[in-house]
């Protein structure tokens, strides 16, 4: 039987001021900003789903970073913090010097509204990441589960599959445009769920899904990346009904229902 041993990197955290490139526009509902600089230098992300720390100018339009203490991030006494979240890093070229990151463009928050109005020169800082969940690569097949914020993990996901292994993917989105480029063959297989109207927060698209779940043959890791609570509720599913190891499992809320910014992608 294979050991399935998950490993946790820890890495050193460095405070990255760099400047946005150039955008591109994905899909209706994501945006992709690619920013660089000298301070890229060094630059890694071994896991699919690692997440770094962005920084946003505060309401002095001022960056407002932290310093690494033994006790943990220590921000300037007497200052305003900049707005930070967490995103994915979608892919990053040292030699270009250049880092992609993709924006769920939805409401009014910092985040998507700095994607938003991003232009070539705007400043950014970018922190992390602090540690990578490293999931084990012998699994038979991996079952990837999440809605439209997930998009930039899943794509990292797919491009770092193990050769002798399968995906089944099911991803969430608002509608058909929303559709993106993946990898697919033999080995991958992506659908698609269109909400069409419906909300994020009360879709139970994802659920349904589980619900008519045939368990793949071999042993299967599941990831899971959504809102909070379905995230919460789709782990406990699958683990109590289908009786998959906990160890078998990952799951993140990416974003918490009423909160005024998607936390993650």
């Amino acid at each position: 039987m294979a050991l399935h041993e998950h490993r946790l990197l820890r890495h050193a955290v460095k405070f990255r001021p760099l400047q946005v490139l150039r955008t591109e526009e994905i899909s209706p509902c994501m945006r992709r900003v690619i920013v660089g600089g000298e301070a890229l230098a060094g630059f890694d992300s071994p896991s699919p789903d690692d997440h770094v720390k962005l920084f946003f100018p505060n309401a002095e339009g001022q960056f407002v970073v932290p310093t690494m203490t033994p006790e943990g991030p220590r921000y300037p006494e007497g200052q305003v913090p900049s707005p930070a979240r967490d995103y994915t890093p979608r892919w990053w070229d040292l030699e270009a010097g250049e880092l992609a990151l993709d924006f769920v463009m939805h409401g009014h928050g910092v985040a998507s509204s700095w994607a938003a109005n991003a232009q070539p020169g705007d400043a950014i800082a970018v922190g992390g990441p602090r540690g990578s969940h490293m999931t084990a690569q012998d699994f038979d097949t991996y079952v990837l589960i999440g809605d439209e914020t997930a998009l930039p993990a899943i794509g990292r996901w797919l491009e770092t599959l193990p050769a002798t292994a399968q995906a089944d993917v099911y991803i969430e989105i608002p509608e058909s445009a929303d559709r993106q480029a993946l990898p697919e063959d033999d080995r991958i297989r992506v659908s698609w769920l269109e909400r069409n109207g419906f909300d994020a927060v009360s879709s139970t698209l994802l659920e349904d899904v589980l619900t008519d779940f045939e368990t793949p043959d071999g042993d299967t890791f599941y990831w899971i990346a959504a809102e909070s609570r379905r995230a919460r509720m789709m782990r406990k599913y699958i683990e109590g009904h289908l009786g998959v190891p906990k160890a078998w499992i990952r799951s993140t809320g990416y974003w918490k229902a009423h909160a005024d910014e998607h936390e993650g992608d």
